[in-house]
């Protein structure tokens, strides 16, 4: 039988634990002290009569009986907020409502017109974009408040419970601006780009994985004049105005580069090809408006990869 004393603070705590690995951070995210943390994580291991967490000075870290029970949590938190959601749709008679979660890549890219294209079908429904690093709409997808995630493939470990639709892959542009010094070589050598400020992706960021390999491999150590940055509203702005490199997905770039606006180095970095898909979670089934989405963005991935592959040949 379900033991009565398990209530839903315990779930979001232990989820919000599961996330961040850290029991210092899931305090700061709850807005809650660190000793009620912990106490609130040692209740539910009483109940329960197991161990959730094995704790150690770099963190914690999921048990077996604490990976079995994620799942199950995390689907129950989700079926409460989609309950409390769907009564709070009926009382406003506004229709229903998808929280989709994009990088800003895509953002950039597929997504304008596949919303466009989904609007078109149920005009009625309310899109709430989420934009925001991968690790975060990830964590915010497993706990329910995210619908879908719309983005590269995350990493093996961030992919418990989760499912991935593949739409297609992109690589890694090098841009600048028009009439940047690089561009006055038809083949330019890559090291020189030490010359100038470049802007790559933070360490939380999907491709800097990615990036650092294809440095690494061009024989290039630490940027001396480097800015970190996810935000692709300053990267186009500050590429545009300066010298700087910018190191960023194609697909967030394409437009700008189509425009004119931004130039793409002639650097090989067909090795940093990555796919970009649909992320859903398995525990959870896929609402009729969500699927009307996920059609409308394959679709448009569809149509959008296919004309900037004519583009290129």
């Amino acid at each position: 039988m379900l033991d009565q004393r398990i209530k839903f603070r315990h779930l979001t705590c232990f989820l919000e634990v599961a996330r961040q690995r850290s029991v210092v951070k899931a305090a700061d995210t709850l807005a809650i002290t660190q000793p009620a943390v912990s106490k609130t994580i040692r209740e539910l291991e009483e109940h329960l009569d197991a161990r959730l967490f094995d704790r150690s000075k770099r963190g914690v870290t999921l048990t077996d009986f604490g990976k079995v029970f994620l799942r199950y949590a995390g689907a129950s938190v989700t079926a409460l907020r989609q309950g409390v959601d769907s009564i709070s749709q009926v009382r406003m008679q506004g229709g229903l409502s998808i929280n989709l979660g994009v990088l800003p890549t895509v953002a950039a890219s597929v997504m304008p017109n596949a919303i466009r294209r989904f609007k078109s079908l149920s005009p009625d429904t309310t899109v709430k974009v989420v934009a925001g690093p991968n690790m975060m709409l990830m964590g915010q997808l497993r706990v329910g408040e995210l619908d879908l995630v719309v983005g590269r493939l995350a990493e093996p470990d961030q992919m418990s419970g989760l499912s991935f639709i593949h739409l297609y892959s992109e690589h890694i542009s090098l841009v600048a601006r028009p009439g940047h010094p690089l561009l006055t070589d038809e083949n330019p050598d890559i090291t020189r780009i030490r010359e100038f400020t470049v802007l790559v992706p933070p360490k939380h960021a999907i491709i800097h994985p990615t990036v650092d390999k294809m440095l690494i491999a061009h024989g290039i150590g630490a940027l001396p004049d480097r800015i970190e940055t996810v935000s692709t509203s300053f990267g186009r702005a500050f590429t545009r105005e300066t010298d700087a490199i910018w190191i960023i997905s194609n697909g967030a770039v394409a437009s700008d580069i189509a425009e004119g606006h931004l130039v793409e180095l002639p650097i090989d970095t067909s090795d940093t090809f990555g796919p970009v898909g649909l992320t859903t979670r398995i525990d959870s089934p896929i609402s009729p408006p969500v699927e009307m989405l996920i059609n409308a963005v394959r679709e448009e991935a569809t149509r959008h990869h296919a004309t900037h592959s004519d583009m290129n040949t």
